[in-house]
């Protein structure tokens, strides 16, 4: 079958991206789904850092590619092995598939999932294969989804069937912002209630976080960004505090009105200044979590002595240290209760011809969580 996807065929194109036009609107070949493979009717799927990390080059990924991986969407078709999937099925997408059988897969950390890291390097769906084509080329699947197109195939264990209740560009958002930002807060940090927490970057995954925390009983939340109406937001979804990070004193003010420090500090940046000052806003015994893919050039770099005189704990948070198929439903049932407002993380929603634009926007730090829905019609 046939399928419009944004296709990334150069890395590191000059900004804007609205001139530079690195993703194109392409129609695909798309196989049909083999063993363990699922069809699914994309609805709508989530601009993130990590398909911008791609664009530009700092995580190199095979090209072409066909981007996209916070999606949700219909099950079409269901390929050989796959029993408990049916059409009409609502589903988000994981972009780590697990096998289900390596030892980190054993041991219930699927984000670690081995062959599901090096598909994904490879840019193939779990089982080695590609079922993206054009003209006889082969284009590459972004973490298993590709979800920036209307139709995808994909591994079975790429997907978590979700209730149909939650429009899909909400929905969408807990394959990665919400997994990976609330998933840091109560898998990965494990978050004791009456704790005191700052976020360091307000991003979707940021105030994912902040949401968890405030879900996990945080009695004071630290907000620390750049742009004033993120931080009026945080403001709004529970933050006690707001910093700018451009002031040079930031940390001390962090400090002095935390009384030393912050329990548990979160840095979803993605960029060693923010892991700087999570990692210096923590206070003696804290625990400092990173969940940010910066270039892999870039090094952090502290105080060995630190972490032994003061009994500091740093920690890195892959997908949120979750299993989707356990979290996803969870956090979407808190969603349901109204204790976790991820529809208020929406900044706008685009059609897939205006990608370009939306990254821009992304890049320049103006949107917290934009969404691509397929159906919009362009602007």
């Amino acid at each position: 079958m046939k399928t419009r996807s944004a296709v990334l065929r150069e890395m590191e194109l000059p900004r804007p991206f609205a001139q530079s036009q690195p993703l194109h609107i392409e129609t695909l070949d798309l196989d049909a789904p083999g063993f363990g493979e699922v069809l699914v009717n994309v609805k709508a799927a989530g601009l993130c850092h990590s398909d911008l990390s791609v664009i530009n080059g700092s995580r190199p990924r095979p090209m072409p590619m066909a981007l996209g991986h916070e999606a949700a969407g219909v099950v079409v078709e269901v390929g050989p092995g796959v029993s408990d999937l049916a059409p009409g099925d609502h589903v988000v997408c994981a972009f780590v598939p697990s096998c289900g059988h390596c030892l980190p897969c054993q041991e219930g950390r699927p984000a670690l999932c081995e062959p599901g890291a090096a598909a994904n390097n490879a840019g193939t769906l779990l089982s080695g294969a590609h079922r993206l084509h054009m003209h006889g080329e082969t284009v590459h699947h972004h973490l298993g989804v590709s979800g920036f197109a209307d139709y995808a195939v994909m591994a079975r264990n790429s997907l978590v069937k979700v209730d149909k209740e939650v429009p899909f560009d909400e929905v969408a958002l807990f394959g990665c912002a919400v997994m990976t930002g609330v998933g840091a807060v109560v898998n990965t940090a494990r978050i004791q209630p009456g704790s005191t927490v700052a976020v360091v970057g307000l991003g979707g995954v940021g105030l994912s976080a902040l949401l968890g925390a405030r879900v996990a009983g945080a009695l004071r939340i630290v907000a620390i960004d750049i742009n004033p109406a993120k931080l009026q937001l945080a403001r709004e979804l529970g933050a006690t505090d707001a910093f700018d990070s451009r002031d040079p004193d930031v940390v001390a003010a962090v400090k002095s009105a935390t009384g030393g420090g912050v329990d548990y500090a979160f840095e979803t940046a993605g960029a060693v200044k923010a892991m700087d000052v999570a990692y210096q806003v923590t206070k003696r015994g804290g625990t400092t979590v990173t969940t940010g893919l910066p270039d892999p050039s870039h090094h952090f770099s502290f105080p060995q002595v630190t972490l032994t005189a003061e009994e500091r704990t740093v920690k890195g948070s892959y997908v949120g240290s979750c299993v989707p198929s356990r979290d996803i439903p969870r956090f979407i049932e808190l969603y349901k209760q109204g204790r976790l407002p991820v529809d208020k993380l929406l900044t706008d929603r685009l059609a897939l011809e205006n990608i370009n634009q939306g990254f821009d926007r992304l890049d320049r730090g103006e949107a917290s969580r934009l969404v691509v829905v397929m159906d919009k019609q362009p602007v």
